[in-house]
């Protein structure tokens, strides 16, 4: 290119176009939505470029000496940083993952127990009422807004008394009272058999006849093994089975059907 030429395309009648931070500053307004204008070129001014010259020199200057391994530092960052990104998107979706599953659970568990509540609390209306004739029992959740952390209460009124709390009643009635909540359960989800050790042991006759009939209800569909010490309820078993130490401290285990079958003796050490 000719002398000529040079001097027509950058001689100092020509502007100076804008900087790159005038034009990046320009650009982050525009993007905030500022109204602004757009950094118009420069004329010419030698002593004002000469200005910028020395405080770009001076700048760089400030900088220090380059460091050799800034791209190798750099790129093993760059790395380390892809890394880390890639495992941060995969502890997201694994958290979305585990979240959804929670939901599900959650969802599922608020089914199975609103069934499950609504069954147990029609039962155990029904079994309180063999347990006290004439009396009243329900079941009442302590929050029914969010069922993943509501309690339930148990309310019983035996027959002839206003009082509904179980700390109110008798040693007898809040025996009977939770064996109508276990036997609401049994019911409301049967199993094949069911165990009760002395469940009894605290009743009076009359409680225990009771406690008997919902036996009576409760063999219907299941098979009962209940420990016991009283009379009336081995009169109403299918089976007897005792344990009992002889003179010679062998244990004797006696068993015996009932309903006028021959009665069997086992021994063993």
């Amino acid at each position: 290119m000719a002398p000529a030429d040079l001097v027509a395309e950058y001689g100092p009648h020509v502007p100076l176009p804008p900087s790159e931070l005038e034009l990046a500053e320009f650009e982050q307004a525009r993007e905030r939505g500022e109204q602004v204008v757009a950094p118009a070129p420069m004329p010419y001014d030698r002593a004002t470029q000469e200005r910028r010259a020395k405080r770009a020199e001076r700048e760089l200057g400030e900088l220090g000496r380059v460091n050799p391994l800034a791209l190798e530092e750099f790129a093993a960052l760059e790395e380390r940083y892809n890394f880390l990104s890639t495992q941060l998107e995969d502890v997201k979706a694994a958290r979305k993952d585990l979240l959804d599953v929670v939901a599900d659970v959650d969802a599922r568990i608020l089914q199975v127990f609103s069934d499950a509540f609504v069954d147990v609390e029609r039962e155990f209306r029904e079994v309180f009422t063999v347990l006290f004739p004439g009396g009243e029992g329900r079941l009442r959740l302590t929050n029914p807004d969010d069922m993943l952390t509501t309690g339930i209460e148990v309310e019983a009124r035996p027959p002839g008394k206003k009082v509904t709390r179980l700390s109110l009643l008798s040693g007898g009635e809040k025996a009977l009272t939770a064996v109508a909540m276990l036997v609401a359960i049994f019911r409301a989800r049967p199993s094949p058999f069911y165990i009760m050790d002395e469940v009894e042991a605290a009743l009076d006759d009359t409680n225990l006849r009771r406690l008997i009939s919902l036996f009576e209800l409760l063999r219907a569909r299941s098979q009962l093994l209940i420990i016991t010490h009283q009379k009336p309820t081995m009169e109403v078993a299918d089976a007897l089975y005792g344990v009992t130490m002889q003179g010679d401290g062998i244990t004797a285990v006696i068993s015996q059907r009932m309903r006028g079958q021959q009665v069997e003796q086992l021994v063993a050490p």
